[in-house]
C-alpha cells in the first residue's frame, strides 16, 4: 500500500494516527536541524516534518530530495504549532519516521506554483507539468463536474447517451473538414465529424426520441482563444417537439448547471437570474441594441439610433452616412481629452473599422462636444433625451454603413463595459437569441449559404417565402433556430430541423446543389426521411466554452487537458508531423518535398 490517505484528507481529528502518504515534493525548508517538506498530490498539500533527533539515514534521504521528487512518507499525525488557515490540512503535520524516494526528478523548467515563472509556450511543451498547478487542476475538476451533472440531468429527463461514428463522409458547407485517407479504399477519404448532426437526426428517424452525447468534434478553421481544432459538444436532439419544448428543456439543463456547479460546487451562492425565466431576444433586436448576435446583457448601455436627429445640420460626415448611432457611458463625463483621443484611435483599428468618434459630455457646466460647431446645446440635448443621458454621462457616437456601424458600436460598448468595470466575472446573464435569417447571400459567389446548416427548418410562417424563387423573399426567411448566450459568449445553438423530404430537397436547391450532388452527399438522410421522420429539433452546446465561462476565463485551453496552440499545433507532441515514405506509399499519397523519408 503506497498510501493510507491522500495529501488533502487529514484533519485535527486524525491527531495521533499512524499514516502513510505519497506524492510530489512541492518545496523543502530547512530550519536549523529540522526539515519541513510540503507534499502535494491532486487532493492537496500536507506538511511533513523531519525532526532534528530523527535517525541519520532519514536525514540522509532528505538531503537527496529535490522539487517534484515522488516520495512516500510514513509517520504520526501531530497538531501544528503554527497553523496554516489557507489550506485544509493546515492544522496538522506528519512527524516522519520513514521516507522512501519512489522516483527522482529533474528540476522542472518552471515553478509548479499558482503564479508560475513559465511562459505560455514553455508550459505548453511541458503540459503534464503545467497540469500539476492548482489553476489547471481546478479547471479540469470543474470540467469533470460539469460533465457529471450534464449526464445526471439529461438521464433524468429520459435522454439516452448514444455514441456516433468518428470516421464519416466529408460534406460541404460550414468549416473545413479534417480528412483521413483510407488504406483499404485507396484514393478515398473519411472526414472527422464537425458535429454528429446527421446521425442524431437519423436517431430520431430510428425512434430514439431523446438523444445526447458529450462528443469530440473537429473543424479545420482559424483558431482563437475560444476555438480549438478539436473540441467537445454537449450534443442533443428530441423528437415530437416544437421550439418551446426544446428551449424549456435546455433552459432546465442550464439552470441545473448554474445551481449544481456554479452555486453548490464552486460556492458562488444563489443568483436571482438562475431561478427566473431566461430573457429572449430576436436577432434583429440583438443587432439593433447590442451590435452583435451574442449580447452581453450584464450591463445596459444599449445602442441608440440617432440618424434622424443627427442629420440635416451641416455636418457632412453624418449627413452622408446611412446610419448614425451612439452609446451612453454612465458617469464617464470626466473622461479626459487624452482618454477620448485614445478611444478614437481604438475605434479606428482595423478590427473595429470606424473612421472617427464623436463625443458629447454632459457636465454641470452644460453640454460640450467635439461637434459644437454644427450642433447647438439644444440639439445635443435631444440626443441626450433619446439616449437617456443625464449629467455626468458621456455619449459616444459613430456613423457609416448600418450593419458595420452597429457592430463597431457593439465592440465599443464591450470595451467601455470593461473600462468602467461593468462586466463582472461573478455575474452571469443567460439569454436566448432567436429568429436568425435562414440564409446568407454571398456577393462573391453569387449564391446563398445556410446561416446555421442545411438541415435547419424555416419558420412555418415563412415557408411560402422559402418556396419562392425571389432573392429578396429568400433573404427575409427566418430560421426556426436559436442560440444560447451567457455574458456575451455563444454557448450553444440549435434549431427545429427539416423533416419533410420535399422541404429538404428545396433547401439543397436554394443552396445551389445539383440533384446528383445532393444525392451523393446527403442521399442517406433524404432516403431516411421517406420512412417516417418525426418532427424533431435539438441543440449543441460548446462544452469547453461553458466550462471557461463558469471558470471566469476567456480562453478554453485551460479547460482542455491537452490543447493545441493558435497554429493548431500540439507543442508537447510536436504534432502535426510528417509521416515516412512507406506510410505515404501505403496510402497512395505522393511524398512531399519537405517530408521525411
Amino acid at each position: 500500500m503506497y498510501r493510507t490517505h491522500t495529501c488533502g484528507a487529514l484533519r485535527i481529528t486524525d491527531k495521533g494516527s499512524e499514516v502513510c502518504l505519497a506524492g510530489w515534493v512541492q518545496r523543502l525548508r530547512k530550519l536549523g536541524g529540522m526539515t519541513f517538506i510540503d507534499l502535494r498530490d491532486r487532493y492537496g498539500i500536507t506538511q511533513l516534518v523531519i525532526e532534528e533527533q530523527a535517525p541519520v539515514d532519514l536525514h540522509h534521504t532528505v538531503d537527496l530530495l529535490g522539487r517534484e521528487f515522488v516520495i512516500q512518507a510514513k509517520g504520526k499525525v501531530l497538531e501544528r504549532s503554527n497553523k496554516n488557515t489557507k489550506i485544509d490540512t493546515g492544522e496538522i503535520e506528519i512527524a516522519v519516521s520513514e521516507l522512501v524516494i519512489l522516483n527522482a526528478a529533474q528540476t522542472p523548467p518552471f515553478t509548479i506554483e499558482d503564479e508560475t515563472d513559465g511562459g505560455e509556450e514553455l508550459r505548453a511543451v511541458y503540459r503534464y507539468l503545467d497540469l500539476r498547478r492548482n489553476p489547471l487542476k481546478r479547471a479540469i475538476m470543474l470540467r469533470h463536474t460539469m460533465a457529471h451533472e450534464v449526464r445526471n440531468y439529461l438521464s433524468g429527463q429520459r435522454f439516452l447517451e448514444i455514441e456516433t461514428p468518428v470516421l464519416i463522409k466529408s460534406t460541404p458547407e460550414g468549416a473545413r473538414d479534417f480528412v483521413v485517407p483510407s488504406r483499404m479504399n485507396l484514393g478515398q477519404f473519411y472526414a472527422l465529424p464537425q458535429s454528429p448532426q446527421t446521425f442524431k437526426q437519423l436517431l430520431m428517424v430510428a425512434g430514439y426520441d431523446r438523444y445526447f452525447q458529450i462528443v469530440r468534434c473537429f473543424r479545420d478553421e482559424d483558431l482563437r482563444a475560444d476555438r480549438q481544432p478539436e473540441f467537445t459538444q454537449i450534443d442533443c436532439e428530441m423528437a415530437f417537439v416544437e421550439r418551446e419544448d426544446v428551449l424549456n428543456t435546455f433552459e432546465g439543463l442550464a439552470k441545473h448547471l448554474f445551481k449544481s456547479v456554479l452555486c453548490d460546487y464552486m460556492g458562488h451562492g444563489q443568483h436571482p437570474r438562475f431561478s427566473q425565466p431566461f430573457p429572449r431576444m430576436s436577432y434583429a433586436d440583438a443587432l439593433r441594441y447590442y451590435g452583435t448576435d451574442k449580447p452581453d446583457i450584464r450591463f445596459e448601455m444599449k445602442i441608440c439610433d440617432l440618424t434622424s436627429l443627427a442629420q440635416g445640420h451641416g455636418f457632412g460626415v453624418f449627413d452622408s452616412a446611412d446610419y448614425v448611432g451612439g452609446i451612453c457611458a454612465k458617469d464617464a463625463a470626466d473622461y479626459t481629452r487624452k482618454q477620448l483621443d485614445e478611444l478614437t484611435e481604438w475605434v479606428k483599428r482595423p478590427q473595429i473599422g470606424a473612421k472617427g468618434l464623436v463625443y458629447v459630455r454632459i457636465t454641470s457646466e452644460g453640454i460640450k462636444s467635439s461637434v459644437d460647431k454644427f450642433y447647438t446645446p439644444e440639439l445635443l440635448q435631444q440626443w441626450a433625451t433619446q439616449m437617456g443621458a443625464v449629467e455626468g454621462d458621456l455619449m459616444l457616437v459613430l456613423c457609416g454603413d448600418v450593419k458595420k456601424t452597429q457592430e463597431a458600436l457593439g465592440a465599443l460598448r464591450l470595451e467601455m463595459g470593461n473600462r468602467l468595470g461593468l462586466r463582472k466575472k461573478e455575474d452571469y446573464a443567460p439569454l436566448w437569441v432567436y429568429d436568425f435569417p435562414l440564409l446568407e447571400w454571398d456577393d462573391e459567389t453569387q449564391r446563398f449559404y445556410a446561416m446555421h446548416h442545411p438541415f435547419t427548418s424555416p419558420k412555418p410562417e415563412d415557408l411560402a417565402k422559402f418556396c419562392s424563387n425571389g432573392k429578396e423573399d429568400l433573404k427575409q426567411v427566418c430560421a426556426n433556430a436559436y442560440d444560447f448566450v451567457i455574458n456575451g459568449v455563444e454557448i450553444g445553438g440549435g434549431s427545429i430541423r427539416i423533416h419533410d423530404t420535399e422541404v429538404q430537397k428545396r433547401m439543397f436547391e436554394v443552396l445551389g446543389f445539383s440533384q446528383a450532388d445532393a444525392d451523393y452527399r446527403f442521399g442517406f438522410i433524404i432516403n431516411a426521411f421517406k420512412y417516417g421522420a418525426p418532427p424533431h429539433g435539438g441543440i449543441a452546446f460548446g462544452f469547453d466554452r461553458w466550462c471557461a465561462v463558469f471558470g471566469g476565463s476567456e480562453s478554453i485551453r485551460d479547460y482542455i487537458a491537452f490543447p493545441k496552440n493558435n497554429s493548431g499545433r500540439d507543442m508537447m507532441l510536436d504534432a502535426p508531423s510528417y509521416i515516412d515514405a512507406a506510410q505515404m506509399k501505403e496510402l497512395a499519397l505522393e511524398s512531399t518535398a519537405v517530408g521525411k523519408s
